[in-house]
């Protein structure tokens, strides 16, 4: 199975290569990086200009034959499902399944994101997903903006210190606590012993999505070559 994935932040390609090699080995795998996509959402270019140049990389992706199409980018997630009208590929985000679990978690769901660019697309999606299980839900947002800065500038110690102080703004109001993007993903098992709630991070049940998409693939190619043979 060939998979194509579309990266705004470049450390998440080594990050996302590693972990394909280490749980999908036998996958087929490249990287498309364009960082101005992210870059430009925060200087708050328009979004649909933003929008229509990640749907030109979902679509070089289809075009080097991906069988599935991975967006790594929480805060473009809007245009997948743009390109999902121009393709018959199978196109993933990084956080749905992250979102519909954070759901059946709730009702009330804090969003922790670092990135202003992310809280609109992310609210956007756990609703989505409470509409589908016909649930409703209370979304305690709460933006740590400064930590995204001193991850651009390096300081990754920083960035977790300055998580970790302001999520017990969140403690006795929500039911779960959803990480909107990946690269606070590394803070789960922390986060969690400061709050006593389920805290959802994206990669590890991206891979898990994944893992079913591949086994499908195999099956049916398994199928059709049982059916010539």
């Amino acid at each position: 199975m060939r998979i194509g994935f579309i990266h705004t932040v470049g450390f998440l390609v080594e990050n996302f290569r590693e972990q394909m090699r280490q749980a999908y080995p036998h996958a087929d795998c490249f990287h498309i990086l364009n960082e101005s996509l992210l870059q430009d959402l925060l200087r708050r270019a328009p979004q649909a200009l933003v929008y229509r140049r990640v749907v030109e990389q979902i679509l070089l992706a289809d075009q080097a034959d991906a069988d599935l199409i991975v967006v790594t980018c929480s805060s473009t997630s809007p245009s997948v499902d743009i390109a999902r009208t121009l393709t018959n590929k199978t196109i993933l985000k990084i956080d749905d399944p992250m979102a519909a679990l954070a759901v059946r978690n709730g009702p009330r769901i804090g969003l922790l994101c670092t990135s202003t660019s992310t809280v609109e697309p992310s609210s956007a999606l756990l609703c989505a997903h409470a509409a589908q299980q016909g649930v409703d839900i209370d979304i305690q947002v709460l933006a740590v903006p400064e930590a995204y800065q001193a991850l651009l500038a390096g300081d990754r110690a920083i960035h977790d210190q300055l998580i970790e102080s302001a999520v017990t703004q969140l403690l006795g109001k929500i039911d779960v606590l959803m990480l909107a993007q990946a690269s606070l993903a590394h803070l789960r098992e922390r986060l969690a012993g400061l709050l006593p709630v389920q805290v959802l991070a994206s990669p590890s049940l991206l891979m898990e999505d994944i893992g079913r998409h591949i086994t499908e693939y195999e099956q049916r190619t398994h199928s059709i070559e049982g059916s010539q043979s």
